[in-house]
């Protein structure tokens, strides 16, 4: 994988994390997924799988 792509992947996995959070704490009405605390609980994990495709995609683009 080169550096742009973990950087496009790991900004998508922070996004919908904390979409994921928030509507899984019931901030965000109308969804399937409001008020389900799984949702609460993945949403974090996403987030923080994200962050570490960011951290690697930033690696992989100074090194160039």
């Amino acid at each position: 994988m080169s550096g742009w792509f973990r950087l496009t992947l790991g900004l998508l996995g922070v996004v919908l994390g904390a979409a994921c959070t928030v509507q899984g704490l019931g901030y965000v009405e109308g969804s399937v997924m409001a008020g389900q605390r799984i949702w609460a609980v993945i949403g974090p994990v996403l987030m923080v799988a994200g962050l570490v495709l960011l951290w690697l995609g930033v690696r992989a683009r100074n090194r160039r």
